[in-house]
Formats: structure tokens, C-alpha cells, sequence
């Protein structure tokens, strides 16, 4: 006769570390989204760029990269406004897309974590 072995599954706690691990993931990508717009941001004495921020609320599972200057919306949508080289407007929505791949595979890297120990 063999002997059995025995598993407890505790789907609360492993739902709580992915979830944890999960929202790591987006910080990471949300500094990632900062670190790429920062390069892109119209800057003429770098009050903009140095505004710029990742938020978190943990409860609702959301991360925001922001900047916090009354102009910012404008330079943003604004198409007509000129910028020095290198500098743009949609210096948020471009970065969005064309880092994509990346924000999503940091994420993934983060919160397939708790699974591998």
C-alpha cells in the first residue's frame, strides 16, 4: 500500500500574492511610462518634466503617470505648439503605445513571481 499525499489549497492567499505581485508589475511599467516621457516632454526650464509622477491605488488596482503643471494638458494635446528637438507634444499618449510590449512584459515578469518560488 502507498502512502497519499496531501495538498492544501489556499486560493486566498495565492490570489492575494498574485494580486500584490500584479500591482508591483504596473509600478514598475508605470516608472518605465515615466522614465520614456520624461525624454519626451516639451522642457524649457524642466519645471514640466520634474513634475512628472506615478500614483497608486491599490484598492481599485490602478496606476497613473502624471504631470502636475496647469500647462501640461495643453502641451500635450496641443499639435500647433513648437518644442526643441527631441521634445514633443503627446509626450504621454506615444510612449503609451510604443513602449506597450515592454510595459507588458515587466508586468508579467512581476506578477508570474509568486508562481515560480
Amino acid at each position: 500500500m502507498t502512502e497519499g499525499y496531501g495538498l492544501t489549497w489556499d486560493g486566498d492567499r495565492v490570489l492575494a500574492a498574485l494580486s500584490d505581485a500584479s500591482m508591483d508589475g504596473l509600478l514598475v511599467a508605470g516608472e518605465h511610462l515615466l522614465q520614456t516621457s520624461s525624454g519626451l516632454v516639451p522642457h524649457e526650464e524642466g519645471d514640466l518634466e520634474r513634475s512628472g509622477e506615478v500614483s497608486s491605488d491599490p484598492g481599485s488596482g490602478t496606476v497613473a503617470v502624471s504631470y502636475d503643471r496647469p500647462y501640461a494638458v495643453r502641451h500635450h494635446e496641443d499639435l500647433t505648439l513648437r518644442h526643441d528637438d527631441g521634445r514633443q507634444a503627446k509626450y504621454l499618449e506615444q510612449p503609451m503605445t510604443t513602449e506597450r510590449d515592454v510595459m507588458l512584459a515587466l508586468i508579467a515578469r512581476a506578477a508570474g513571481k509568486p508562481l515560480k518560488g
